[in-house]
């Protein structure tokens, strides 16, 4: 073990942790001090090899001196700048850089600061779309079963997840459900299962129920990530896109989680060779360093919306003080160097089957009940503990103890490591996994 590196036990008195047990937290806290590579360090100088690229963020892995040195450039050059009919050259060189990856035609981008951001904007901007287009009756949104997207107003609304929604129904907006796409004939799936597929037609018959022209748009992640690693059907994403095109409705993929080279493709949609028409992005964007989000539409939409606008206003009436912050959107373009650079989204698909290989070598352990992966992205379902999500929780402090960072969400595990994990250090992760869900006693 290495030398201290900080105050072991810090005043927590003060700081509400989000989506913590605090009470718990505080008598056991878990906590890093330190990060470089693929390991995080904690106050006492235990290494802790990080197996979620934190949250989903840090693709390139931590502390790359490429984007710490671009933005203290940036913070001594211009270090803030209001986006409010004023701007920053380097807002308009990140979004030419975003299109240049984009698939082809979705290349109006829209900065905000957080996925949950980007949720509510897209949300805004598919009714200003609607709305520009003569059809203002288009204000209902079609979600699915056990998404996740974002924790704000629109996020809340689209949630399909019950804890996310149960105490917050006085601020959500007309949203309706589908069903999700798992079931218990694709247990082990590895990729993406052959069944499935004829889940997408319940958006038909919610077009048939509402009517389609009341729909603004279907929010759907391209792999359902928060809720432990649901891959899409063969042939369902290509069903969702020709019932979206039939009734008019707006297509949005929220690829928070798989956009920056996470399924081997700089984004899902073209993995899965599925254009949306509109797509959701944080996280990696930045490689996690500074808060930051975007929502990248086509062509098409903005000029509706732009056309539509009479007089001297803005043509979207929305907006945050920190959209496109000039500092953020310096991080940004260094880690689309680092990306492009050093290979990164190739080198995911080519460690892909490795990665897959591991994973699913933990098939017969004990506490594993099914395993589903794609890409860089893996999900590990636990045999139920006491309550629902109690196992969940239970791994996830002991994986911590073992030396792994590793997301749970309910008593499912998610594995996502970075990008630049060496196989090595990947075989070690799994090596953790292999002790802590080898368990019986669990």
């Amino acid at each position: 073990m290495n030398a201290p590196i900080a105050p072991v036990v810090p005043n927590m008195d003060h700081h509400w942790m989000p989506f913590t047990n605090n009470r718990m937290f505080r008598e056991e806290p878990q906590i890093f001090a330190k990060a470089s590579g693929v390991r995080y360090w904690t106050p006492e100088g235990r290494e802790i090899l990080d197996g979620a690229s934190g949250l989903f963020c840090c693709a390139a892995g931590h502390a790359r001196p490429e984007i710490a040195d671009a933005v203290h450039k940036q913070l001594m050059t211009l270090d803030y700048t209001p986006h409010f009919q004023r701007a920053a050259p380097v807002s308009f060189e990140f979004a030419e850089r975003l299109a240049g990856i984009l698939p082809e035609g979705i290349d109006r981008v829209f900065f905000g600061n957080s996925g949950s951001e980007a949720v509510d904007s897209a949300v805004k901007i598919c009714l200003a779309y609607h709305r520009a287009k003569g059809q203002s009756q288009r204000t209902r949104f079609v979600s699915r079963n056990w998404a996740y997207h974002g924790v704000n107003m629109g996020g809340t609304s689209l949630a399909g997840m019950v804890n996310n929604r149960r105490d917050f129904g006085a601020v959500t907006f007309d949203a309706v459900h589908m069903r999700h796409t798992w079931s218990e004939e694709q247990k082990f799936s590895r990729g993406q299962p052959e069944t499935g597929a004829d889940r997408a037609d319940d958006l038909e018959e919610m077009c048939k129920l509402y009517g389609g022209e009341t729909i603004a748009a279907v929010f759907i992640e391209p792999i359902a990530g928060s809720i432990g690693t649901i891959v899409p059907p063969k042939g369902y994403l290509e069903k969702i896109r020709a019932i979206c095109d039939k009734y008019g409705i707006l297509l949005v993929f929220d690829e928070v989680i798989t956009g920056f080279g996470r399924t081997g493709s700089a984004f899902a949609s073209q993995e899965f060779a599925v254009k949306p028409d509109v797509i959701t992005m944080a996280k990696a964007l930045t490689n996690g360093v500074i808060p930051m989000s975007a929502v990248a539409v086509k062509r098409e939409i903005q000029a509706a919306v732009i056309d539509a606008a009479q007089g001297d206003r803005p043509e979207l009436f929305h907006g945050y003080t920190y959209s496109a912050h000039p500092v953020a959107c310096a991080a940004g373009i260094a880690a689309l160097n680092i990306y492009r650079d050093e290979g990164l989204f190739e080198r995911a698909k080519a460690l892909s089957p490795k990665f897959l290989d591991l994973v699913f070598g933990l098939q017969n352990l004990p506490q594993v009940a099914d395993l589903r992966g794609y890409g860089m992205l893996a999900g590990i379902q636990l045999k139920p503990g006491a309550a629902p999500g109690a196992k969940g929780s239970l791994v996830q402090r002991l994986l911590f103890d073992a030396g792994l960072h590793i997301k749970a969400t309910g008593d499912a595990v998610i594995f996502a490591p970075a990008l630049v994990t060496a196989e090595d250090d990947m075989a070690r992760m799994v090596e953790v996994l292999q002790k802590v869900l080898g368990r019986a006693d669990l």
